[in-house]
């Protein structure tokens, strides 16, 4: 089975019936990160259709001012997710410096969640990887999955020593950086995303589909000397040791225990 730990189901549109077939036919087990409420709402009516969709809810970094000054009204949402994403911070993309702080608030407000609930979160990290990793060493989030690492090394082999999963997606075809650092993550912490559907268009102009997927896992292949059947055997295991014993996801447990189903 194979895993994409970081996709935007509702920003399919009229493709989202595409996408869902191409996440049943290619056995894709699916984490369909939120950007806000809004998009979560959506992605929960979605998972609906496929038990191979898992909806998280977060607040993705370019959000946070809307959502720092009404914290407690997320709390509902934190507690029916069952787990965390899109969160963590942007400090490139985002050039008004005033968001910064809000920025703050808002990821601290999840990682606490995170740690007094025990779910893994999802983290958007541009530009903010050392704030991010004190943060998660303050806060002692312990499952954190750090998703599409453009960052430094130096910090990549921090968070490497702290016990973060990384996630390789649709960048690793383009950029030597991306490589290095595809080559850099231990084995044990390698997990495959594709931010599609707006990963490939970002890069390339064109939508990404979920079966591109499998094109980062031959291109990682490639770069680590394996073979792709090793590499999505490598991912799959990985995300199941993540999620093992996690008390909000019993059910995804029993379904990546039974992969070829």
């Amino acid at each position: 089975m194979l895993i994409d730990a970081h996709v935007h189901l509702d920003k399919y549109g009229d493709l989202l019936d595409d996408a869902l077939r191409e996440i049943e036919q290619k056995k894709i087990f699916t984490v369909a990160t939120a950007m806000d409420a809004p998009s979560y709402a959506e992605l929960t009516l979605i998972a609906e259709s496929s038990p191979l969709v898992l909806p998280t809810f977060g607040v993705h970094p370019r959000r946070a001012r809307q959502y720092a000054g009404r914290l407690r009204e997320m709390d509902s949402l934190i507690e029916g997710s069952p787990a965390i994403g899109e969160i963590g911070l942007d400090f490139h993309w985002e050039k008004d410096t005033s968001t910064y702080p809000a920025q703050v608030k808002v990821l601290e407000y999840f990682f606490a969640a995170a740690r007094e609930q025990n779910k893994f979160v999802n983290l958007h990290t541009k530009g903010g990887e050392k704030e991010i990793l004190n943060l998660l060493e303050k806060y002692d989030v312990r499952r954190p999955i750090i998703h599409w690492y453009s960052g430094p090394l130096d910090i990549l082999r921090a968070m490497i020593q702290y016990g973060c999963y990384f996630t390789v997606g649709v960048e690793v075809h383009h950029s030597d950086h991306i490589k290095a650092i595809a080559n850099e993550i231990p084995d044990h912490l390698l997990l495959t995303e594709t931010d599609n559907p707006g990963g490939l268009k970002w890069l390339k102009g064109e939508l990404g589909m979920p079966s591109a997927i499998a094109n980062v896992v031959e291109t990682v292949a490639a770069l680590r000397q394996s073979t792709p059947e090793r590499i999505e055997r490598l991912v799959y295991g990985n995300f199941a040791r993540l999620i093992k014993d996690d008390p909000w996801l019993h059910d995804i447990q029993a379904l990546l225990a039974r992969p070829e189903s």
